[in-house]
């Protein structure tokens, strides 16, 4: 068995969510529920079958969010993954409808953050390890850093 890590291409101002599931119907699926959740929502998905065809299908209101997610696809090369990219909402608003999406097994990673996918090789083909999501941690926070924390939240609406 092989090891690799695949670097995920997006524009910094793009999140992603990227994911395991096991069905020809998932980009249908998880473009309703992001659709429905965020309307106006720019974004593009791909999903590599691992089965069949072996194909990576995609959809999206985007181009070339719906370009970049093919490309990732490809680089990645796991059956059974998708990656979402979307400009306009953040993972927070969207993990809960494509956690209900029947089709989705789990999620690898949501994040704006550099995100590098460690991709295992075999002779059956490629598989999701894990992911490195960011930088490593630079240090412990403050209380007067954790009273900033607290105060972004809510002047974002997350808290009162």
């Amino acid at each position: 068995m092989e090891l690799e890590t695949v670097q995920i291409e997006k524009p910094d101002d793009v999140n992603l969510i990227l994911g395991q599931t096991h069905f020809i119907k998932t980009v249908e699926d998880i473009y309703e529920a992001v659709i429905t959740s965020v309307p106006g929502v720019e974004f593009g998905i791909a999903f590599c079958e691992a089965s069949a065809d072996c194909l990576i299908r995609s959809d999206g209101t985007d181009d070339e969010l719906q370009g970049l997610a093919v490309k990732n696809a490809e680089r990645i090369g796991a059956g059974h993954t998708f990656v979402l990219l979307m400009r306009g909402a953040y993972p927070i608003n969207l993990l809960p409808r494509i956690k209900s999406v029947p089709e989705v097994c789990g999620i690898f990673a949501a994040t704006a953050n550099a995100l590098q996918v460690v991709v295992a090789k075999s002779e059956q083909g490629r598989g999701i390890m894990g992911v490195i999501d960011g930088e490593s941690p630079k240090g412990v926070e403050t209380e007067e850093q954790a009273e900033e924390r607290k105060e972004f939240l809510r002047k974002i609406g997350y808290k009162r």
